[in-house]
């Protein structure tokens, strides 16, 4: 089928309102616009950039962390959580009793990615992982009660209230069925569809099918790296949609529902394909930046400690890569010494400016790696 004669599905009379069954996916799918083949081919290009700078960069690890971080907070921001890039970055107890609903459901995420990750070593990508993921998503936050794991049994809606929904999911006794297409499409070699298109597709696919009670934007856009992953387009998981989305929410939101109501599947595509080019060079010039810096501090900064006291220094940057926000006595810990030393030690990574007070507060004080926390946060720099 010709992308351009795509039609979205159909609205479906129930009781008192109508629900929107889409048309299944599992199909062949022919693409000649010629703006969304060269935007494939641009997108194309920068991801394998980024596959092969992610493979070039040393520790690499440490810094995907901080993207997973990130994502887990713009995502959960998408849904209405308020938690920042610095505050996700810290311990339970060092969160006010106020924001600490929304920190949890950011923590959640983090769990949820790397648990994924994890997974697919050993498990496809399919509605299995994709349960397994919703059920930690949801575990212990505000969407516990809805049927954690598991594909909703009865109806759900965006919007204030099913009368007033601004779109209507199809209904509960579909969504076993059409997932099931969706899973058939992500796996079926046969259709030779570019692996971007076919991840936009799925994408908007499960956000129409809405399968979960709660926790469906989230786990929809974790889908589509978890897809990336399965498919080995990227050797690490450096690559999220979610920054894009949030910064252009209204235009995310308004090509899906286009895709449904005016069956506009081209301009999803163009709109999804230019944010994976975007992301990727992001995600390439946070590494770029994160080197230079790394080089930097080795250069510049770390031989202004004595000889006796190189070690603890070199072992503390290692620390903050992983953690880029700390107190004393977590440094303390984390490198075996005396508060005393430890004390000393975090002062003079304040005084180098390596280190700067994120609290103010006199016992427990926090302290971040700001510039590391801002080359991969570049909202926070404007």
């Amino acid at each position: 089928m010709d992308i351009s004669e795509f039609k979205s599905g159909k609205y479906q009379q129930q009781y008192e309102y109508k629900s929107f069954l889409p048309k299944k996916v599992n199909h062949g799918w022919e693409i000649a616009d010629g703006e969304v083949q060269r935007l494939l081919s641009d997108a194309d290009r920068v991801l394998g950039e980024l596959n092969a700078f992610s493979q070039l960069v040393p520790n690499v690890d440490y810094f995907i962390r901080m993207h997973i971080t990130k994502e887990a907070t713009q995502s959960s921001r998408i849904e209405g959580t308020r938690t920042n890039m610095e505050e996700a970055l810290l311990d339970e107890s060092d969160i006010e009793p106020e924001k600490k609903d929304d920190w949890e459901e950011v923590q959640n995420y983090v769990k949820a990615i790397n648990g994924a990750i994890d997974q697919l070593k050993t498990l496809p990508l399919s509605n299995r992982l994709l349960r397994d993921t919703h059920k930690v998503l949801m575990q212990g936050v505000r969407g516990e009660i809805k049927q954690p794991g598991e594909f909703r049994n009865s109806q759900n809606w965006i919007g204030v209230s099913l009368k007033n929904a601004v779109f209507i999911p199809p209904h509960q006794d579909d969504v076993g069925e059409l997932m099931s297409d969706l899973e058939k499409f992500i796996h079926n070699d046969e259709l030779q569809i570019p692996h971007l298109i076919k991840v936009a597709i799925a994408h908007y696919q499960f956000e129409t099918i809405h399968p979960f009670l709660d926790g469906n934007g989230r786990l929809g856009r974790l889908m589509i790296a978890l897809y990336l992953a399965d498919f080995n387009l990227l050797h690490k998981p450096a690559l999220y949609l979610s920054d894009y989305f949030e910064r252009n929410k209204t235009e995310y939101v308004n090509h899906l529902m286009a895709v449904r109501e005016s069956n506009q599947m081209q301009q999803w595509l163009i709109f999804f394909l230019y944010g994976v080019k975007e992301t990727a060079e992001s995600s390439i010039q946070v590494f770029k930046d994160v080197i230079a810096l790394k080089e930097k501090i080795e250069r510049e900064l770390l031989p202004h400690f004595t000889a006796r006291r190189q070690e603890n220094a070199q072992r503390l940057m290692q620390c903050l890569y992983q953690s880029p926000v700390v107190n004393i006595s977590m440094v303390a810990k984390l490198l075996g010494l005396k508060t005393n030393t430890a004390s000393m030690l975090v002062s003079d990574f304040v005084k180098y400016g390596i280190l700067e007070k994120l609290t103010e507060r006199k016992r427990n004080r926090l302290f971040w790696f700001k510039e590391y926390v801002l080359a991969f946060n570049q909202q926070m720099k404007t």
